[in-house]
């Protein structure tokens, strides 16, 4: 399990059809074989480390559903380690399991904040709730407003710099995953209907 407050952010080295290593001198020292790491949000297995490089299997379905897949060499990621049983929640339960990709659609200034505009793929919109929470690319942010499939969110100026955001623009893809209860209760609620 992880809370959505990336720790450092790390740049991948190589990318490959199964594995994918990144480099993070942050992280080095701290790293176990076997240990999970959230890459962007998804929940990654490390199956090698050296030399403050680290390297983890990727199976076909997180290339597909995930951003994964459309990283190069040199791009920046966002990293967490997974948090410690008797660690303290200071985000919200992101367990690293992305549903899906959505589209950066606007970024706009907002006094001090910086207000993204995301376009979220379909049946994801039915779990986001306004001032409920949402991860975006690990990131455990608020939801501001829902509009249809669209939602938005706002990032204050340490996350700006402190993760990969300062490097994303318009038309971007990042991962999303939403809150975990809302998921059960719907699963929950007699008949499946939306959850209003």
């Amino acid at each position: 399990m992880f809370t959505g407050i990336i720790q450092t952010t790390g740049t991948v080295k190589e990318i490959g059809k199964e594995q994918l290593t990144i480099e993070s001198e942050a992280l080095s020292g701290k790293l176990s074989m076997g240990c999970s790491v959230a890459v962007n949000g998804a929940c990654l297995t490390v199956v090698a480390f050296k030399d403050g490089t680290f390297t983890m299997d990727v199976m076909p379905e997180t290339f597909h559903k995930t951003n994964l897949g459309l990283l190069n060499a040199k791009d920046q990621v966002n990293l967490e380690l997974a948090m410690p049983a008797d660690g303290r929640f200071e985000g919200h339960m992101v367990l690293g399991h992305v549903e899906g990709v959505g589209e950066i659609k606007e970024i706009r200034d907002e006094g001090n904040s910086k207000i993204l505009t995301i376009q979220a793929p379909m049946g994801i919109d039915q779990f986001l709730v306004e001032k409920g929470s949402v991860a975006i690319d690990g990131i455990s942010l608020t939801v501001i407003e829902v509009h249809g499939s669209q939602f938005t969110v706002g990032i204050i100026p340490h996350t700006w710099e402190q993760t990969h955001l300062h490097t994303i623009g318009v038309g971007d893809k990042v991962n999303l995953e939403t809150d975990i209860v809302a998921k059960y209760l719907k699963k929950l609620v007699p008949g499946g209907q939306k959850l209003e």
